[in-house]
């Protein structure tokens, strides 16, 4: 069984300051305001090849796995080389076979930053976006970048000042 989520938005990025996390009501930038909503979902048992085909004729980088209609797993672009041809498996696997379980997953109502956090931290490109066990978009490094497009020399100064926090918290003798 497939499953599409097909709602389409305004625009991705606006004229306001963005990585700041601040939008110009004092409401925290949320995931919700970036992430893409239109996400392609298949069953656990469809096979790699028609999963790759769906991907490519799509223009997409990943699909959720769903099992009971609750997401599973993703696979991205990446698995299919790292793990269909470096195990040489067969064209007809399944996808639960090479999809990445434990999923990491945000909510729509979680900060941008904190999304870009897990992905650094966790090393990943594309997050699921899951309210109440609900697949409901998804959100990738290129929309995190694409807020850079728009950022003020406040924002970045923000951005590097977190980041650099975040990498001597560890070199830190008083941890």
């Amino acid at each position: 069984m497939i499953f599409t989520l097909d709602i389409l938005e305004e625009s991705k990025i606006t004229n306001y300051s963005k990585l700041n996390c601040n939008m110009p009501d004092g409401k925290t930038m949320t995931i919700a305001d970036v992430m893409t909503k239109s996400v392609i979902s298949v069953d656990s048992t469809m096979n790699v090849n028609e999963a790759a085909k769906m991907m490519e004729d799509a223009k997409v980088g990943a699909i959720i796995v769903m099992e009971n209609n609750t997401p599973v797993g993703i696979v991205t672009d990446r698995d299919f080389s790292a793990k269909i041809v470096a195990h040489a498996y067969p064209i007809t696997s399944p996808v639960k076979q090479i999809m990445s379980s434990p999923m990491f997953s945000v909510g729509s109502d979680d900060s941008v930053r904190s999304a870009a956090d897990l992905m650094h931290e966790r090393g990943i490109r594309k997050l699921p976006v899951i309210d109440n066990d609900k697949l409901v978009g998804i959100v990738t490094a290129s929309d995190i970048v694409n807020l850079l497009a728009v950022s003020t020399e406040d924002d970045m100064r923000d951005i590097y000042f977190h980041s650099v926090v975040k990498i001597f918290s560890n070199y830190s003798p008083y941890n």
